[in-house]
């Protein structure tokens, strides 16, 4: 019992192992196909692992390199296929089929001779191990196409139940054992498949078509084999049906080693064709009609076959006392009297086929031209073979009178869905017409209240013309009356929006006009109606939940309607308002109008792209996104009531209201920035690259933008860090002012190796680099409005970088040195190390110049290399640099200004090559003590006060040009005092000669004492007169 149990254990065990193991099946062969004729071959696999959609690789050993692999198909890679294989699956000859997920089919539809050999079939791997098979083979042996079926093409015309025999021979030379399959079938016209009569299976079973069994079984349709290749079809009474053409098919089957049987040629004979000419029948035709139509009424005559299987066609004609009116032929061709011709093309007639043996005659509006007897006549064709159709027998109806009928009074009820509504509601009135069926026209009157005359509303014609009255007074187009036709009796007029003056009687006039007649017939009924004034109150309430909105968070305003009359209904419209913070005016936000057109206002882009707007009957509410600051201040709604007409009409609003005022205030959120602010120190060789870590603890919600900077510091007291470059929120980089150059740019540059750490890469450290250095991080929020707001600003740890001791040591001499420099003299400074130095050492120097409350600035820089560059581009020319002997280092400056005064040192560092190719390092460094210099102003001399009196030159400059003009004036004003006073001495001797003269003439002679005397008494009357 034990070793059964053993035993089983072992079997289970093996079973086991062996499901899990990869195994590919492919159709077992030798197969065998014919030239020509396509393939399939399957390939499955199991017990694999991985994905349920497995790949397969088709590829083939030909017979003359059974050794050599062939790759023609793979549903892994499209570039699988060998060229010689390649162009027949480009075009599809050559393809794979995918049955399940594990399992193809390979399909080859025109198999090449060259086409024989194995064909093997390969799944690539997706075990976690190789276990099992992976390919399989199997042989395929392309044959040539022996397989033939020959019948003479020939022509019968024979009589409906005579017999019919077509013999057809079928050969095949195939060496494998193989069965032959043949089947006649009948082509018939205008068919484009084929109906199968009889077949002889492979396995020699004779079975009858699906149309042809019950005569197989009454042996009227037989196949015999005549020998070894004829085979016999005999028909022993012919039927209409059997008409078309005849051909039999051979196939060739092979079976497989599976034991199924696959088709691998096949052959179609030549078409024989078959007329046949059917026997003529005895059969009855019958009429039937309405005999008593209403004038105006449609009327359906049917002419009916008794008495005739489907098989035959037949002609139909039509007669009206006796006199032909229509005829319809076997393929539905019309032809019509002229009269009925002209009806006809006006829809008033038609004339149709129902079935093959159903004819219709149908007139839609019976006359009084249409009254007499009717009857039909049906003829039994055949169509020729010259496309004609032969008459086998006719058959008459019995004739059937038409009389017309007198209308019956018809009774005219009027309804209202509702007869009392509110102004603005929708008035519906119906009316509806009782007895036959008929043409009516229809016209809505409205007698108002307190009068008596009648207006018109609206009215239909019988041929569906729509006429509408003038409106009642009031901004309301025509539009707003609807008049419908529900059925042939039923009329329904719409008042879109009922105002006031809609309120009267309405009459319903339902009018009749029958042809022939002059007079037509009227039936009238009437309905009271009243239209209720709206005078409701509309109230419209604004609220908030979030009247204090954090910054990037959303906020929603609900404005909700409630109306006196809310059974009403009307389209409302509602205004969005916003006024900004210290604006004194709303602006349109947002207006979504009765018809649902949303119109944005045109100041507040802002809120475009982040809004969104729902409303409902009586609520609409507004939700901001990513709330801004500039989004603080205050809202309001605004809700206007329209006619319902107005959703297809610009009319204007019915009711408004404005609801109360909301403030929206928007915040900053609570910053959660927070920064490792732990102090490290890192010792690192000369010559090394390392990073600095920044790293953020925690930050705010919403994934903020950052800010890194980065300081450098040489003292942690230090109060002025060096900022050495900032990636700002935007992720531009941008560098210090001191680590503008090429060389600083190379060696620091920031990375960022996740949201929460940033790095400061450093490359070659030098002596230049140990110092202190920390981060700065700040959290930006981004507005509508492009503007980026500074949320909060941490600092982190300082981390200190040394260098490890190489044995360099630079020693600068630090001896004090004050010294008072003349204005516009010429100063050297000098720079000098304790020792030379190593001789494979290169030194470097750098001038630094600062004064009282302000920071240094580089003067210039020696290199290692002997290349100069100054800081200030400005004082290139008054300063200059340059190494006087292997220890002493020289800053001249030329011409010396007052401002040149204040503190100079230098600093100077050592540099050695490391590595191959060799590189310059900045091994150590050391600074001078302060040089303090003094500029005192120079003597001054005449000429240079002078000229260092800005006013005084001036005055010295204009005093001249002025002095020169006031003697100028005092000339002119000169020369014409004197031309004056010449004149008036001119004047004076003149009239003391008259004077004189005067005395002489009255006798008065004096001694020249007395004239003399005489002389000063005259002069001051002259003065006088002057």
């Amino acid at each position: 019992m034990a070793y059964i149990l053993c035993v089983v254990s072992l079997f289970l065990s093996l079973a086991k192992l062996s499901v899990s193991q990869r195994e590919v099946k492919i159709q077992e062969g030798p197969l065998y196909r014919a030239e020509g004729y396509p393939v399939s071959i399957s390939c499955s696999v199991s017990g694999h692992q991985g994905p349920s959609t497995q790949d397969f690789q088709w590829s083939i050993y030909l017979p003359t390199a059974p050794n050599r692999e062939v790759q023609i198909i793979s549903t892994k890679d499209a570039s699988f296929s060998y060229a010689v294989y390649a162009q027949r699956v480009k075009s599809k000859e050559i393809y794979m089929e995918r049955l399940q997920g594990n399992s193809v089919l390979l399909h080859i539809t025109k198999l090449q001779m060259r086409d024989a050999g194995e064909y093997e079939c390969h799944t690539p791997n997706t075990d976690g191990k190789y276990l099992g098979s992976y390919s399989a083979k199997t042989s395929l042996t392309v044959i040539p196409d022996t397989l033939s079926a020959t019948m003479p093409s020939q022509t019968f015309s024979k009589k409906e139940g005579e017999p019919l025999e077509l013999t057809c021979k079928a050969t095949k030379a195939t060496a494998q054992h193989t069965h032959l399959a043949l089947t006649w079938y009948l082509m018939q016209e205008g068919e484009s498949q084929a109906t199968e009569i009889i077949s002889l299976s492979r396995d020699f079973l004779l079975a009858p078509g699906p149309s042809y069994v019950a005569r197989f079984a009454a042996g009227d349709v037989r196949l015999d084999k005549l020998g070894a290749t004829s085979f016999k079809l005999s028909v022993g009474r012919l039927q209409p049906s059997d008409q078309g053409q005849l051909f039999c098919e051979a196939t060739e089957w092979i079976q497989d080693p599976d034991e199924t049987w696959t088709l691998i040629t096949r052959k179609r004979t030549d078409q024989t064709a078959l007329r046949i000419q059917p026997e003529a029948r005895d059969f009855t035709v019958n009429i039937t009609a309405r005999s008593s139509p209403a004038e105006g009424k449609p009327l359906e005559l049917i002419c009916l076959v008794v008495g005739r299987g489907s098989d035959l066609q037949f002609q139909g004609f039509w007669f009206l006392n006796g006199k032909e009116i229509a005829r319809i032929d076997a393929g539905g061709v019309l032809s019509l009297k002229t009269d009925y011709r002209d009806r006809a093309s006006q829809g008033q007639l038609q004339v149709s086929k129902l079935n093959p043996q159903a004819f219709s005659l149908k007139i839609f509006s019976v006359g009084p031209e249409d009254v007499g007897t009717y009857s039909c006549e049906v003829a039994e064709v055949l169509r020729t073979q010259s496309n004609s159709w032969q008459v086998l027998q006719r058959k008459q109806s019995s004739v059937t009178p038409v009389q017309l009928r007198e209308p019956a009074a018809r009774r005219v009820t009027v309804s209202a869905e509702q007869r009392a509504v509110w102004e603005g509601e929708e008035l519906t009135l119906l009316c509806k017409a009782g007895g036959d069926a008929g043409p009516l026209s229809v016209s809505w009157w409205l007698i108002p209240q307190d009068q008596t005359t009648p207006v018109f509303v609206a009215g239909m014609e019988q041929d569906g013309t729509v006429q509408l009255g003038v409106s009642s007074p009031g901004p309301r187009p025509h539009s707003n009356k609807r008049l419908e036709k529900v059925d042939w009796a039923t009329f329904r007029l719409e008042i879109g929006s009922a105002m006031v003056t809609d309120s009267g009687t309405y009459e319903c006039r339902v009018s009749e006009r029958l042809q022939n007649r002059a007079k037509e017939l009227q039936w009238i009924e009437k309905i009271a109606i009243t239209v209720k004034s709206l005078k409701s109150s509309l109230q419209v309430h604004l609220m908030s939940r979030q009247p204090r909105v954090t910054l990037t968070h959303t906020f929603d305003l609900s404005c909700i309607v409630k109306a006196s009359h809310s059974d009403l209904e009307l389209p409302c419209s509602v205004m969005w308002q916003f006024q900004p913070a210290g604006s004194g005016a709303f602006h349109q936000l947002v207006r979504i109008t009765h018809n649902g057109t949303v119109a944005w206002g045109d100041g507040l882009s802002q809120f475009h792209g982040k809004t969104k707007v729902s409303q409902s009957s009586f609520r609409s509410q507004l939700q901001i996104h990513d709330a801004a600051v500039e989004e603080t201040g205050v809202y309001r709604c605004t809700v206007e009531g329209y006619d319902r007409n107005s959703l297809y009409t610009s009319g204007p609003a019915r009711v408004s209201a404005t609801s109360n005022l909301v403030r929206i205030n928007v915040t900053f959120p609570e910053s959660k920035l927070s920064l490792n602010s732990s102090s490290q120190v890192q010792e690192l060789p000369v010559s090394s690259s390392t990073h600095i870590e920044c790293s953020i603890l925690s930050r705010s919600a919403g994934n903020l933008p950052l800010a890194i900077t980065w300081f450098f510091s040489r003292t942690p007291t230090s109060e002025s860090y060096l900022k050495i470059l900032e990636t700002d929120q935007t992720n531009v980089v941008k560098y210090g002012d001191t680590f503008q150059t090429p060389r600083s740019k190379q060696k620091f540059h920031s990375e960022k190796v996740s949201q929460d750490l940033f790095l400061l890469n450093i490359l070659n450290m030098e002596d230049s680099d140990q110092g202190h250095y920390h981060c700065a991080v700040e959290e930006w929020l981004l507005s509508t409005n492009g503007s980026w707001q500074k949320l909060e600003r941490k600092t982190s740890g300082l981390t200190e970088l040394k260098l490890k001791p190489t044995g360099s040591q630079v020693r600068v001499s630090k001896v004090h040195w004050l010294g008072n420099a003349t204005e516009h003299e010429e100063v050297g400074l000098s720079c000098s190390l304790d020792s030379p130095g190593s001789p494979a050492s290169l030194y470097s120097v750098t001038w630094y110049w600062s004064r009282e409350n302000a920071g240094s600035q580089m003067l210039a820089h020696l290199q290692y290399d002997g290349l100069l560059e100054y800081g200030l581009e400005g004082r290139r020319r008054a300063l200059h640099c340059y190494r006087a002997s292997p220890t002493d280092f020289v800053l001249k400056l030329h011409r010396v200004e007052l401002e040149d005064a204040g503190m100079y040192w230098c600093k100077v560092a050592e540099w050695q090559q490391h590595g191959h190719p060799g590189k310059w390092i900045n091994q150590a460094s050391n600074e001078s003590q302060r040089m303090m210099l003094r500029v005192l102003p120079s003597e001054s001399t005449f000429s240079s006060r002078i000229c260092s009196s800005e006013p005084f030159l001036h005055f010295l400059i204009v005093c001249p040009f002025f002095m020169l003009l006031l003697l100028l004036i005092s000339l002119l004003c000169l020369c014409w005092k004197t031309r004056k006073l010449s004149q008036l001495s001119l004047s004076v001797q003149k009239e003391k000669a008259l004077w004189v003269d005067m005395k002489r003439a009255s006798g008065d002679w004096t001694t020249g004492r007395k004239t003399k005397d005489a002389e000063p008494q005259g002069e001051p009357m002259l003065m006088e007169g002057m």
